[in-house]
């Protein structure tokens, strides 16, 4: 008895001296550290997922059950600037009120067996035969070595409920100074019945920009007010625009539209700050290298399938997924705050994620 008493004793002695430890740990810690790296933080309540990078929110995955799929939105820069478009789920002052389907970073198909997932929600409302990329759950979700990845899986809905397609991507993040880069991996696996996505010009990875990186325009531009109504005067004046495309083929400007190229830039200026956005193609994906779907007004998306209304025509792409086969589509977006990267560094940003992932 006495025996067991002293042993009782001695751990609770030794559970003590350790509990002071992690207590003296944690508040050196919460005192003197920072949270480095990419971090993520659950908000299960408002079905979101922020993406933190050394403590600063960099983008938050989330599902609003009124965009019908789900994106990434909004994103900023490592100064902390947004680079997305507010409107529709967080209008700002002088803003175009266009395309309400365009929101953040997302990834979807105008023609799936007949079904619009691209448009569905134009309006804030479902259209007529719009399909659904309705989320499920998350598989995995890790932050290790300054970097942090989670995997997602969507089910693609018809307006009657039935899946056509099942969807497991993976979102990997990573920093380097003031660059911070999204690489998206995504398998679409078909049913028991054929998937066709008809070549249309209305796809497939996609981020809405801010105003003041679009292209100017020679047209007068309806603007809103902070609360999504429009203005009644109308921007002649482009005040404060100053994006401008440039593809790896050399081209730039309006002209990036409808032409193939393995990557895309889109640089501007919001304040003072410069800021360059660019989409990577991968030679794995169907075919590469991608033509372009980027529009002045903001729309900047790399489209693989929508081969007529890019060649008038000339060329078609009726892309088909046999029953329970897969297919694989990988994309990666860098955002980089200060400077523009030369053309090597994006190519070199491009030939890193061709190597990366050209076994998935």
């Amino acid at each position: 008895m006495k025996k067991t008493m002293q042993i009782i004793k001695l751990r609770s002695f030794l559970l003590g001296i350790i509990a002071c430890i992690l207590f003296v740990s944690c508040n050196n810690r919460s005192g003197n550290d920072k949270p480095s790296g990419v971090t993520f933080v659950s908000r299960e309540v408002d079905n979101a997922i922020d993406v933190k990078i050394d403590g600063k929110l960099f983008t938050t995955f989330c599902w609003p059950e009124n965009v019908y799929k789900p994106v990434l939105y909004p994103v900023y820069t490592s100064a902390g600037t947004e680079i997305t478009r507010g409107f529709p789920l967080n209008p700002r002052m002088g803003e175009r009120n266009d395309h309400m389907h365009h929101i953040g970073i997302w990834f979807n198909y105008g023609n799936v067996n007949g079904f619009d997932f691209w448009n569905n929600g134009n309006g804030g409302k479902r259209i007529a035969k719009g399909g659904e990329i309705k989320h499920l759950r998350i598989e995995r979700l890790s932050s290790k070595k300054g970097e942090g990845y989670f995997v997602s899986a969507e089910s693609w809905i018809d307006t009657a409920g039935m899946e056509l397609l099942k969807e497991r991507t993976e979102y990997h993040f990573s920093a380097n100074g003031e660059t911070r880069i999204i690489d998206r991996i995504t398998t679409l696996t078909a049913g028991d019945s054929t998937v066709l996505f008809k070549d249309i010009k209305e796809g497939m990875l996609a981020i809405r920009v801010a105003r003041q990186l679009e292209l100017p325009s020679k047209e007068a531009v309806v603007l809103t007010d902070s609360l999504g109504n429009e203005l009644p005067e109308r921007d002649t004046l482009n005040t404060g625009v100053s994006g401008n495309y440039l593809s790896s083929e050399g081209i730039t400007g309006d002209a990036v539209w409808g032409t193939r190229a393995k990557w895309m830039e889109l640089t501007g200026i919001i304040g003072t700050e410069r800021i360059s956005i660019v989409i990577c193609d991968h030679p794995k994906n169907p075919g590469y290298p991608t033509y372009w779907h980027a529009r002045g007004y903001g729309l900047f998306a790399a489209n693989p399938l929508g081969w007529n209304d890019f060649t008038n025509g000339k060329e078609t792409f009726n892309f088909s997924l046999p029953a329970n086969k897969s297919v694989t589509f990988r994309y990666r977006l860098v955002v980089r705050s200060g400077s523009q990267p030369t053309d090597d560094e994006i190519n070199g940003y491009s030939e890193d994620f061709g190597k990366k992932y050209k076994r998935k």
